[in-house]
């Protein structure tokens, strides 16, 4: 989501009546890659560009290949096999030791139905969906057309090829469910077509109880990576937008109203830094009623022991899936100290979970960096956080 919003914003600094511009998104990876399927780079004429589809090797031919598509508007998907020893024909270096498909597609703003206007459509729903994108078919034409699906069954597209359509259709529903993103073939009347097709869901947002001066790098790295981020206290001191000029909103909140003031979902994780043990008893006690999958309490385990004695006291009895969610004391082993340090171990945690990841050496890690299909080689990326809006439109 972070590629996408980053698109979206500085697209809408481009003059085009005196630029044009071109998105590149990979769309297949056989084999390993810096970047998995679904990492897009917004590219304009005068040689710029922001997003990435690699580790920089990458990004210097397809600049020149977009200059050919924004020329003639017309998209094209080019293939890097980065298995070769030398890659002199394509003037860079690759070492990822993979093929890679990328599909760059050029921007007309006149066309309602451009790659931006779908990324932005994507955005203002704030709600998982699915997307397929065309890249190799035998008509041209229909290579960059898209299909957009939301939970709901709501449809956005721009496809001719009605056969085509259908089939998609129907791996996009699924998709909710596999939350597979991957290239797919398909066949109709002996031709064959590939389609990238992604679960998307939106920004990871942040919550940050207590505006202390350790919450502020917390604050800082989280929005670096794009994701939302609330600082809420019940002093106004401790939050003045001096303290925290990144952050996207912050709140005067008394802890009674906590569940009712802030909309916590599925992809909102929450930090309890406030050093006040009652204060944070109190607003877990409240977050253990919402959605979030992560729940971070600073300090020693002793203290959230202290709290689970006083739940006990009252009845309160925390589920195995609360305490799969809690995490005190919060943060990684990489033995930080600092506040700086500290914030790199809250924040590679909340990444870890969202990932499903264990937070580990990746040097111990049996399997690919990348999850792959063992048949293909191909990369695909495995989305795990459920969807609540898909479940509740199944159920209603």
């Amino acid at each position: 989501m972070k590629d996408l919003k980053t698109i979206v914003h500085e697209s809408a600094k481009i003059d085009f009546s005196q630029r044009k511009a071109a998105v590149a998104t990979v769309v297949k990876v056989r084999g390993s890659s810096y970047r998995s399927p679904g990492a897009r780079m917004l590219i304009t004429d005068d040689g710029r560009w922001v997003g990435s589809i690699s580790g920089g090797c990458l990004e210097g031919d397809a600049l020149r290949k977009a200059r050919h598509v924004m020329l003639y508007s017309e998209p094209m998907t080019v293939t890097y096999d980065t298995r070769e020893e030398s890659n002199q024909n394509l003037g860079i270096g690759l070492g990822c030791n993979g093929v890679i498909d990328v599909l760059i597609e050029p921007v007309d703003i006149q066309d309602i139905n451009n790659p931006i206007a779908f990324f932005e459509s994507i955005i203002k729903m704030d709600a998982p969906v699915a997307l397929a994108t065309i890249f190799a078919h035998n008509n041209e034409k229909e290579i960059g057309k898209k299909l957009l699906i939301t939970p709901g069954a709501t449809k956005l597209h721009n496809l001719t090829d009605v056969a085509l359509e259908e089939l998609i259709s129907r791996d996009l529903e699924k998709l909710f469910d596999t939350k597979k993103s991957e290239a797919r073939k398909y066949t109709i009347n002996g031709k064959e077509k590939e389609v990238f097709i992604e679960l998307i869901q939106p920004a990871v947002s942040l919550i940050i109880f207590g505006g202390g001066f350790d919450a502020r790098p917390v604050s800082q790295l989280a929005k670096s990576l794009g994701w939302d981020v609330t600082v809420t206290d019940e002093c106004v001191a401790h939050i003045a937008p001096l303290f925290f000029p990144g952050a996207d909103n912050l709140s005067l909140c008394q802890r009674e109203f906590v569940e009712h003031h802030f909309t916590i979902t599925p992809y909102t994780a929450c930090v309890l830094m406030s050093h006040n043990y009652e204060y944070d008893r109190d607003v877990l006690k409240k977050l253990l009623k919402t959605e979030t999958p992560y729940i971070g309490i600073l300090g020693p385990r002793k203290r959230f022991d202290k709290m689970e004695e006083e739940y006990s006291r009252e009845n309160i009895i925390l589920s195995a899936h609360d305490r799969h969610r809690i995490h005190s004391p919060i943060g990684l082993d990489i033995g930080a100290e600092a506040p700086d340090e500290i914030a790199v171990s809250i924040i590679a945690e909340i990444q870890a979970k969202f990932a499903n990841r264990s937070g580990g050496f990746l040097k111990y890690r049996t399997g690919p960096i990348h999850q792959r299909d063992t048949a293909g080689d191909q990369v695909f990326k495995q989305v795990y956080l459920h969807s609540y809006e898909h479940e509740s439109a199944k159920s209603s």
